[in-house]
């Protein structure tokens, strides 16, 4: 995992890029969770973004494809108690969305998990790239 930091205006942001690799899921996790514990974040808001981030790169890697670099980029933003978190990836064949609630499906309920716990998410396409962002604690910023 290859880490950069800052400061964006009033908020942190933080970025990782991680290896295309299933074992990168509870990676992310523990590093998302140790960096929002430094800042104080509320557990409730941990939680809700640890579970997303985790949602969010196995979604990545089990159904798109890595960036050129061969890795999954996941970059989030803290501002006061709200925690944004994107997961960057090269795309793939289908738009993300929840899947229908079926009670006997082993599979599919990671977007809808993901929709329940974020205050708002979203997919943004890019050259060559697809973004899943998803806002905890609150609205997100991207909003003009």
């Amino acid at each position: 995992m290859t880490e950069t930091g800052g400061r964006v205006g009033e908020g942190r942001v933080r970025t990782v890029r991680l290896p295309w690799d299933p074992k990168s899921v509870p990676q992310m996790r523990r590093a998302l969770r140790a960096d929002l514990e430094a800042r104080s974040i509320t557990e409730q808001v941990i939680s809700e973004s640890e579970m997303v981030v985790s949602e969010l790169v196995a979604n990545s890697i089990r159904h798109a494809r890595p960036l050129p670099d061969g890795s999954v980029r996941v970059h989030w933003k803290v501002k006061g108690n709200q925690v944004e978190v994107e997961v960057t990836d090269g795309g793939g064949a289908s738009t993300p969305q929840p899947l229908p609630r079926a009670t006997w499906v082993s599979a599919g309920r990671g977007l809808r998990i993901v929709r329940s716990l974020a205050h708002e998410w979203g997919v943004n396409d890019g050259e060559g790239t697809r973004t899943v962002w998803a806002a905890m604690g609150g609205p997100s910023r991207r909003r003009v």
